[in-house]
């Protein structure tokens, strides 16, 4: 279906990701746990859609979607977080985001955001 890129600092959190995602056809092209790696590989991997946690060392996920949305203004990303969106918008106001996911979350509501994004 479509390709993706999981960011998450959990090893753990990633797995679920790639697993509810490949359940539901997507090829995984690339996965990093900092936001410095997210950009550079998004940069090399062009991925049809981004999943992003935001609470990571180095550069968290915020500052890396901003990054990602300078170059790309067309990047589809999918925020999964501990921190729910409202929480978040507290903080910062623009967040180039396509949808918002809190963590725990159900594969079926990660399926439906993502094939309605793509």
């Amino acid at each position: 279906m479509a390709k993706a890129m999981i960011v998450d600092d959990s090893r753990f959190m990633r797995r679920i990701i790639r697993e509810t995602l490949e359940e539901g056809g997507h090829d995984i092209v690339a996965e990093a746990d900092n936001g410095v790696d997210a950009i550079s590989m998004y940069n090399e991997n062009k991925p049809d859609f981004v999943t992003m946690d935001i609470t990571m060392w180095g550069k968290d996920g915020l500052k890396a979607i901003d990054e990602i949305s300078e170059s790309f203004p067309d990047a589809r990303i999918v925020v999964i977080s501990a921190l729910s969106e409202k929480t978040l918008r507290l903080n910062e106001k623009n967040i180039n985001a396509r949808a918002f996911l809190t963590k725990p979350f159900e594969k079926k509501e990660l399926l439906a955001i993502v094939e309605k994004i793509i």
